[in-house]
């Protein structure tokens, strides 16, 4: 079994299935499983959500990029694992619930954290690949990257990758892409709404890290304001969403740091953060 733990920039690990690699404020996170296309098999899974629970609790990180080794981003879950799950009494149905509760657990812990997370995406990114894709806050992708819900075509229908995918592009979009498995590439994707910007591919990882950059380089108490409201007002209906922004607004206003932003754009000289 591949180490489910990650390796940090001082102890370099060729055996980890997830590396970190540390910049100033930005962290970068690679998928590390190339011979199986980075799939989300249960060890990348635990490993992924592991690192994000620790990256959240570290202020002094202020952005996350999410990459995959390899010739691929990510080709969704293992299939070879999800076939061996079947040997259960039960045909596997309770692994398979336990599998796609914990995979939605993940994804939602890229949205609850309190960093921006950026994909990094080449390759592939199919099925819950896809489904990463659309529920990083931002995504960057290299040129001829091919994205798909594809389930479809093997049988399976891309349900839960279904619910990040039509909440980033339009509905009928979205329902041809789950129903005919076509896959789609970055300037299509672009102009859906899936990525927000395709680069050539020798580019893309320092696109990635300027994007990164610069939102690293805002006020890191702000960005974690807003990260949340934005996810929770998009559930709401529109009076209510401007009255808990108007709150949020307000909470952000009376923080000391905000003040002195504030104060320095008026006098025209940098701002004296506290982080």
């Amino acid at each position: 079994m591949p180490d489910v733990g990650f390796a940090g920039n001082q102890t370099e690990s060729k055996m980890a299935i997830l590396e970190r690699e540390v910049t100033g404020a930005v962290t970068h996170l690679r998928m590390n499983a190339p011979e199986r296309l980075n799939a989300l098999s249960d060890e990348m899974i635990a490993a992924v959500h592991g690192a994000l629970d620790e990256i959240a609790e570290d202020q002094s990180v202020r952005a996350v990029v999410l990459s995959g080794a390899g010739k691929a981003f990510c080709a969704g879950h293992d299939l070879k694992q999800m076939t061996a799950g079947r040997q259960a009494d039960d045909g596997g149905a309770a692994y398979f619930k336990d599998l796609f509760d914990r995979c939605a657990a993940m994804m939602a812990r890229v949205q609850s954290l309190p960093q921006p997370v950026i994909a990094q995406v080449h390759g592939i990114a199919t099925a819950a690949g896809c489904q990463l894709v659309a529920t990083c806050d931002m995504a960057v992708a290299a040129h001829g990257t091919r994205f798909g819900v594809n389930g479809v075509n093997i049988g399976l229908f891309c349900s839960t990758p279904m619910v990040a995918l039509s909440r980033n592009i339009g509905r009928k979009q979205a329902f041809e892409m789950l129903t005919t498995g076509t896959f789609i590439e970055t300037d299509r994707a672009a102009d859906l709404g899936l990525i927000n910007r395709a680069v050539p591919e020798e580019a893309l990882e320092a696109e990635t890290r300027a994007l990164a950059e610069q939102v690293a380089s805002k006020l890191g108490s702000a960005v974690r304001i807003g990260k949340q409201a934005f996810y929770a007002q998009m559930e709401m209906p529109v009076a209510q969403a401007y009255e808990f922004t108007g709150e949020v607004m307000v909470h952000n206003m009376l923080r000391d740091d905000t003040r002195e932003g504030i104060a320095a754009f008026i006098d025209k000289r940098d701002p004296k953060w506290s982080q």
